[in-house]
């Protein structure tokens, strides 16, 4: 009996501290991977940083093919000459070390997830790696080519069309992560469809109000012109239409009630 009484005592501390290691655990879990992470990003931006300005040369070659001869750009900073080439190679190192980091997300999530969870996610982790890559070479071999040509022809003689390193910085990452974002649209979609959350049918449904909603987003995203918004409402029309074929062929079928 005494027995008993003294589990019923020891019970409650024990169970605060169950509790606390397991949440500790993660703590650590957590830093450990957040400091891999980093250091990855750390290590390649090192490597990279000799060839700084090798690096914002070849972030610049869409605008200078586009400017007239003789013409470059202007830094209206003291220090941007230097912090403005140092951004671009830590965003390059950030890219190439993003595999790792998405890893290390991986490695600490992937405990809490039943198997069928963790066939599902590396296959989109990996997809989404590629698919915004290739939406930032869209971006750069493509429509950077097209709309600093389209600007530059603009340009009346009595202006001297030479941008700021800075904003043009500022400029091109948006453009990155709208166009790399803009091409994950596929993967959007068969996710959605494996949750349950959209069929086919819906899919192809609301279609009208996604190709509005990509005229309207391309419109607040890019330059105040055409053949920006063009260029990134399109590519985000088509690849949702892709999603939908990949629904239709590779997707979840909607049961029927009656079943």
């Amino acid at each position: 009996m005494s027995d008993n009484k003294k589990l019923a005592y020891e019970c409650p501390e024990d169970e605060e501290v169950d509790r606390e290691q397991p949440l500790m655990a993660h703590l650590l879990e957590l830093r450990s991977r957040l400091v891999r992470a980093s250091v990855s990003v750390l290590v390649v931006f090192a490597i990279l940083s000799p060839f700084m300005k090798h690096i914002f040369d070849l972030l610049s070659k869409p605008l200078m093919a586009a400017l007239p001869q003789g013409v470059k750009m202007l830094s209206t900073g003291v220090v941007a000459p230097f912090f403005v080439p140092l951004k671009v190679t830590l965003f390059l190192a950030f890219l190439i070390a993003l595999p790792y980091v998405l890893y290390q997300v991986w490695a600490f999530v992937a405990p809490g997830l039943y198997k069928r969870e963790k066939r599902l996610i590396f296959p989109i982790l990996t997809s989404s790696i590629v698919m915004f890559a290739l939406g930032m070479l869209y971006c750069y071999f493509i429509v950077f080519r097209m709309v600093f040509m389209f600007i530059a022809g603009f340009s009346p003689e009595s202006v001297n069309f030479a941008p700021d390193i800075d904003a043009y910085f500022s400029f091109v990452i948006t453009m990155f992560v709208a166009f790399g974002i803009t091409f994950e649209v596929p993967i959007v979609v068969m996710v959605l469809n494996r949750m349950g959350a959209a069929t086919y049918e819906r899919l192809c449904k609301i279609r009208p109000y996604v190709i509005v909603g990509a005229f309207v987003v391309a419109a607040i995203v890019t330059p105040p012109d055409v053949m920006s918004q063009c260029l990134l409402a399109l590519p985000l029309v088509v690849l949702y239409q892709v999603g939908i074929w990949c629904v239709k062929l590779f997707g979840k079928k909607e049961e029927n009630s009656n079943s």
